[in-house]
């Protein structure tokens, strides 16, 4: 038994909608295909005796013991392996319970899915999930040793992938207000929203955290000054540089008790409290010292800690700081006590749990020798005996809620603090015997103020009331009722996808919104290049979602970035699928028309309530989508007399058909025309019946997001299916005497959508073909076929890529499909696809059509360039054979009553 490929989904996938997170595995079970766990020796003693908590997998059984039930029963490998690695992330902190194992058409090869909560940690667990299992099988047991080591494994996994608390109930707060959010790949920041709405946020600090309030937050000195002249109450304080001056800033500050901390520091680190005597003095100095080249001397304040957070403007919580301490019971010592309190399951290292262990460091044995105790002592019943001088939680201190006692004139000084140092989220410390009454009528003071104050001790306190301080900082970044996402609109199908994105692009461009879309082309904002490339993955939709600048996202969505990784976003606006056919199939366990239905699918499942998902009504395997979706649907259709159509628009659907010659939108009883397709430059003059469908597509996306026809019917007429604008889709070049056509297309069916503009074509036409080399062998003979039908001169070139492939493999099985049609069109094989288009153009004759279906669209239309084309004005033969399918217009907007319902929309009973 052993993994072949392991992929990790982040989002919407074949697998699941609602569960974004799986781990993949292409598990071969090998010599195991074949026998059930009910047939291996002490399989089933083995794994419970590994992992007795499996009896809580209710599994398809439904009860309690379900799983186990199975196992005993008997089931195979890559069930087991889900379940193991499930159970193992969850032993180790991690709650998982979303699995299922799928077995592909390879016998003994499955297709294991199970939930993740961290990438790293899924990833192991599917490793240590097989191990465990073979182990079992080869032995009869797995090692309690390394049961334990993969659980701690694990367990550092998750606590290195942790957020820290403080942003992990931002962004648990940002979640319920449906507000997407992805980490950034720099300084732990974090990016709330989408787009131009987007903000960020690292720690407590977001992306409205002015910098010269931070800089003088993290100035303590200054920090005081600034507060004293705007009569603040603070403590007396001096900065010092050199020891020699140690003597005189403590008679300046009046004398002992005083502190002592660095000028630059920060969770307490290197402060020192209650210093009574010269000796403390001089270490505490050399203490601040190593911290920060400046140290503060301020006179000691006896009271309390306290510490008010303020975000936006207004009091959000207040806390007591309680320093780390252990309570005497009368019999145990005090290494003990604090062992018992570090026990408390709350308590991690550092920030990653709600509070901290208490670690014994020198600052607890000055403070012990001061009270003439030992780790040895036994404290009587009742003392509380101090481990710290700060009230940190960083160094094991805990929280009381204070929110309700604060005293109101405390709250405005609060308040006032953080404006006067322009903080828009600021933990202020206070040091007062009650915070109930003014600091000023019980000699408090303001200690220090925070940029990027710790939010655990308020949402999750050591006694008291919990506060869900993120709230209003999440509301401080997004009022309520403003955005946070960015429209989105992802394309999918089999063939037109490019174009249908360039196009739905160009539509809403009309709107005068910043708009960023990918392609196979490219990764473009407004009229820029970004990055060149085949960029239809989640990976590059992530570039045009984390863009500050881009208001509405046109997204092409591939089979392969669902397949390796899901889909970028969680839900979308618009999901469209144009069409499924016979392609890449066989890859990635995809191997039928159906599985690529389902496949595709996922992007309109992702489609949200409120949005539209857009679906072929002449496609029956992306009609049959509607009953996947829960967004509202709109279908687009050739033929506006389709029952679907008609039952559809007479329910109040929304629809675009081609209708006597126009391009036009159905809602309700409706008729709003947009435009005569013979104006529509994509379309060929009407000559192109998938332009037609493509352009139908887009034209319904941006109608059902509010864009208006006259913005749409100005789209349609200035978009080219040029170099430029779509290259590689249908790009029509006069060369004369004779004209070249460039087309992407690469299966059947983007073959025979092509025929339906070159069969028509009146003169001689000549073929470069051929295909991508891990396309099944069948795909290549029916290429042959189509070739056969549509050309009187075919050339049969391969890719540089041959993907695997022997080289003359693909020709051969695509010269089968040839000899195998019922015409013998006349044949030659040039396998270098330079050579193969130039000696296709070298040979056309007057009034022909050379047709170039290439790997590299660029080579392509570079060697045509070098031919110096004609400008295209619409330089279509109008010869009366060519009279492809093209409808005249009939205008009946005079004929019937109009109302004008949509900006410079006609719309017709």
């Amino acid at each position: 038994m052993r993994i072949l490929k392991t992929l990790t989904l982040r989002g919407p996938n074949y697998w699941s909608i609602r569960h974004q997170k799986l781990i993949v595995l292409r598990l071969d079970l090998e010599e195991l295909a074949e026998t059930p766990s009910s047939k291996i020796p002490d399989f089933y003693q083995g794994l419970v005796e590994s992992l007795p908590t499996l009896i809580e997998h209710h599994c398809s059984p439904g009860c309690r013991g379900g799983f186990l039930t199975r196992v005993r029963e008997g089931t195979y490998m890559g069930h087991i392996v889900e379940h193991v690695a499930l159970e193992l992330q969850t032993l180790a902190g991690m709650p998982v319970d979303f699995g299922r194992p799928r077995e592909t058409s390879t016998c003994g090869i499955y297709q294991v899915v199970f939930q993740y909560l961290d990438d790293q940690a899924g990833r192991y667990a599917g490793r240590a999930a097989v191990r465990l299992c073979r182990s079992i099988v080869e032995t009869g047991c797995y090692p309690l040793e390394e049961l334990e080591k993969d659980i701690d494994d694990l367990r550092q996994l998750w606590a290195e992938a942790a957020l820290g608390p403080s942003t992990e109930t931002i962004v648990r707060e940002a979640d319920s207000r449906g507000i997407p959010w992805l980490p950034l790949r720099t300084r732990a920041m974090i990016q709330l929203g989408h787009g131009v709405y987007q903000k960020r946020i690292q720690a407590t600090l977001s992306s409205q955290t002015g910098i010269l309030g931070v800089e003088l937050a993290c100035d303590k000195e200054g920090t005081k000054q600034i507060l004293r002249d705007a009569g603040v109450p603070v403590p007396r304080g001096v900065v010092i540089n050199y020891l020699d001056e140690l003597k005189e800033a403590i008679e300046e500050v009046g004398g002992f008790p005083i502190v002592v901390k660095p000028l630059d520091g920060n969770h307490g680190r290197g402060i020192t409290l209650d210093i009574d005597s010269w000796e403390r003095a001089e270490a505490a100095y050399e203490i601040a010292r190593g911290i920060s080249q400046g140290v503060i001397v301020e006179r000691y304040y006896r009271g309390r800690d306290h510490r008010i957070l303020v975000i936006n403007g207004k009091v959000a919580a207040v806390a007591e700081r309680v320093p780390a301490h252990v309570t005497g019971d009368g019999h145990s010592t005090i290494e003990a006590l604090i062992e018992q309190t570090n026990w408390d399951p709350r308590r991690g290292e550092g920030h990653d749990n709600i509070l901290t262990r208490i670690e014994i460091n020198r600052d607890t044995w000055q403070l012990l020798e001061r009270k003439g105790y030992s780790l040895d002592t036994v404290l009587p019943e009742g003392e509380v005996c101090y481990l710290r001088a700060t009230a940190n939680l960083s160094t094991g201190g805990v929280a009381i809620d204070r929110t309700d006692d604060i005293h109101p004139q405390n709250v405005w000084l609060a308040q006032r603090v953080a404006k006067i140092i322009g903080l828009d989220i600021a933990g202020i410390d206070v040091v007062t015997s009650d915070i109930s009454h003014p600091l000023r009528q019980v000699d408090g003071v303001v200690v220090e103020v925070n940029a990027a104050p710790g939010f655990r001790m308020h949402f999750s306190p050591s006694e008291g009331i919990p506060h869900n301080v993120a709230e209003p900082l999440i509301n401080m970044l997004f009022p309520p009722g403003s955005p946070s996402r960015i429209p989105i609109i992802a394309i999918t199908g089999t063939n037109g996808k490019t174009t249908t994105t360039r196009l739905t692009a160009h539509i809403f461009k009309q709107t005068e919104k910043v708009v960023g879309y990918t392609t196979t082309d490219g990764i473009y904002i407004g009229d820029y290049l970004v990055e060149p490339g085949d960029t239809t993955g989640p990976q590059s939709a992530q570039v045009i979602l984390q863009d500050p600048t881009v208001e509405l996202a046109v997204l092409e969505t591939a089979r392969g970035g669902i397949l390796r990784a899901g889909l970028a976003f969680d839900g979308c606006d618009v999901g469209i699928v144009l069409n499924v056919a016979a392609d890449h199939l066989g890859i990635g366990d995809i191997d039928t028309v159906e599985d690529m239905a389902h496949l595709k699918s996922v992007v309109v499942e992702s489609a949200r309530p409120n949005g539209y998902a857009v679906l072929n009504a002449d496609d029956p395997l992306v009609a049959a989508m509607a009953n996947r979706v829960k967004a509202q649907i709109a279908y687009f259709s050739m033929d506006p007399e389709k029952d679907l159509i008609k039952t559809h628009t007479q329910q109040g659907g929304l629809a675009a058909v081609y209708e006597n010659g126009y391009l036009s939108i159905l809602k309700g009883d409706w008729v709003l025309r947009i435009e005569p397709v013979v104006n529509v430059p994509l379309t060929m003059m009407g000559r192109a019946p998938f332009m037609i469908a493509n352009a139908l597509a887009a034209s319904l996306a941006a109608f059902a997001q509010g864009v208006s026809i006259e913005d749409i019917r100005a789209a349609l007429l200035s978009f080219q299916a040029s170099a430029d604008q779509t290259p590689g889709r249908m790009n029509l070049f006069n060369l004369g005497e004779y004209h070249a056509l460039v087309d992407y297309a690469h299966n059947p069916a983007s073959y025979e959508a092509l025929a339906g503009f070159v069969n028509n074509w009146p003169g001689k036409r000549i073929g470069v073909v051929g295909g991508p080399g891990d396309r099944r062998n069948e795909d290549f003979v029916t290429l042959g076929k189509i070739s056969a039908q549509m050309f009187d001169h075919i050339i049969i070139k391969e890719d540089d890529d041959t993907r695997g492939r022997p080289r003359g493999e693909v020709a051969d099985w695509i010269v089968r499909g040839i000899e195998g049609a019922d015409v013998e069109p006349y044949c030659e094989l040039i396998l270098d696809e330079t050579e193969a288009i130039n000696t296709a153009l070298d040979k056309a004759h007057s009034g022909s059509l050379v047709v170039i279906l290439p790997e590299s669209v660029s080579r392509a239309i570079q060697l045509i360039n070098t031919r110096n084309p004609l400008p295209l004005t619409q330089s279509i033969p109008s010869h009366g054979s060519f009279n492809g399918m093209i409808e005249k217009p009939t205008d009946t907007r005079n004929e019937t009553a109009c109302e004008q319902v949509c900006p410079n929309s006609v719309m017709s009973a």
